[in-house]
């Protein structure tokens, strides 16, 4: 049974000289931070910080990423985020990543985000909020 996804978030990225590795296309490390940066801008957008001084937020317990084609620089990466429906304390997250001006998916990922109390360590409900969104 296929998840219901709901597109949440869409930012561009322009890829930087130093995300490119050795073999001249951006490194596989770098896509997890672009999907990072997606879901941080995200979850700011709703009005929730990304700060472990704030009591609670949002923690990735299982992230990955499938790359299908290599990024090179020049290029400005288009990240598509859609989230799941909420659990008690967790959402799914999903990403698909596109150069822009090309209509090929270059790779696309996963993660599960978790509301943790940050005092100790244990996961909380979901905001009224994220939830009400979501």
């Amino acid at each position: 049974m296929e998840e219901i996804r709901k597109l949440v978030h869409t930012t561009r990225i322009p890829v930087r000289w130093g995300d490119m590795d050795y073999y001249g296309h951006v490194n596989n490390t770098v896509y997890f931070r672009y999907c990072e940066q997606a879901r941080v801008e995200w979850i700011e957008q709703l009005g929730f910080g990304v700060d472990p001084n704030c009591g609670s937020g949002p923690v990735v317990i299982n992230a990955s990423c499938t790359f299908l084609l290599p990024i090179n620089y020049p290029a400005t990466v288009i990240v598509k985020m859609y989230a799941g429906e909420p659990g008690r304390s967790s959402v799914m997250t999903w990403y698909e990543l596109f150069v822009e001006g090309e209509e090929r998916l270059y790779a696309d990922g996963a993660s599960k985000v978790v509301w943790m109390d940050m005092a100790t360590n244990k996961s909380v409900p979901l905001p009224e909020g994220l939830r009400a969104f979501l």
